[in-house]
């Protein structure tokens, strides 16, 4: 654990989830390689497409509409959608398609294991602190098992823009009723997490289980007030 500024009171914690609560890389690894399968299986014709052709009509459609990076479940919808109706399906096979996809793809999101150490250190930090999350992706909580332990979960997309936008933090800060400066987030991503939370008047907790030195990190912008590599870390924080 390595502090940056004198924390004030913690009376709030707010948690990303994506590689904070659980590594989520191996999970997209799946998740993509096995929708890949499951288009060409059901759609044939989407083979006929390279994966970069596919990955740049996905950036196209958000360069045509930003919001899009603001809501991951949304993005993908269009860019299967748009794809199969560039290759000839028409307007309503291409919708239905992409709906059944994304339920495919929501119901793979969901479909792992997070580590007992979370469930320890939430265990013991919801008898102590209101819990919220704020994440920028499309996990269900409930799927996972971690719906028990948060008062509010926020999501880009269906609640607002995504971090480091301040919109989620100001909606937590405000179902939460206490003062934002003792509300300490906690996250990995030096620019959503950290960034946001400070900028949005939160203490930032940055989570740094890969042991990197934040001098050295060509991304950081702005100091957290404090670094933990374990997340039982948090529960010394929690008492201080």
């Amino acid at each position: 654990m390595q502090f940056f500024r004198h924390l004030k009171p913690i009376q709030a914690m707010t948690f990303d989830l994506d590689d904070t609560l659980y590594d989520n890389r191996p999970v997209i690894r799946q998740l993509e390689a096995k929708m890949v399968a499951w288009l060409h299986k059901h759609h044939p014709i989407s083979a006929t497409k390279t994966l970069r052709w596919w990955y740049d009509l996905k950036r196209s459609l958000a360069e045509d509409d930003p919001w899009l990076l603001n809501d991951v479940t949304l993005w993908r919808f269009k860019q299967i959608e748009k794809g199969l109706y560039i290759l000839g399906y028409q307007p309503q096979q291409a919708e239905q398609a992409a709906n059944e996809a994304i339920d495919e793809v929501l119901r793979l999101r969901s479909d792992f294991t997070v580590p007992q150490e979370s469930h320890d250190v939430l265990t013991e930090l919801a008898k102590r602190l209101p819990l919220v999350a704020i994440t920028n992706g499309n996990v269900d909580v409930e799927k996972i098992g971690l719906s028990d332990y948060f008062s509010l979960v926020l999501k880009a997309g269906p609640d607002g823009y995504a971090k480091p936008h301040p919109q989620l933090f100001n909606k937590a800060q405000s179902f939460l009723s206490v003062p934002a400066e003792n509300i300490l987030h906690v996250g990995d991503h030096l620019i959503s997490d950290v960034v946001g939370a400070k900028k949005s008047g939160y203490q930032a907790c940055w989570y740094n289980d890969q042991g990197v030195n934040i001098y050295h990190v060509n991304k950081a912008r702005m100091l957290p007030d404090v670094e933990v590599n374990r997340l039982h870390g948090l529960l010394l924080l929690s008492e201080m």
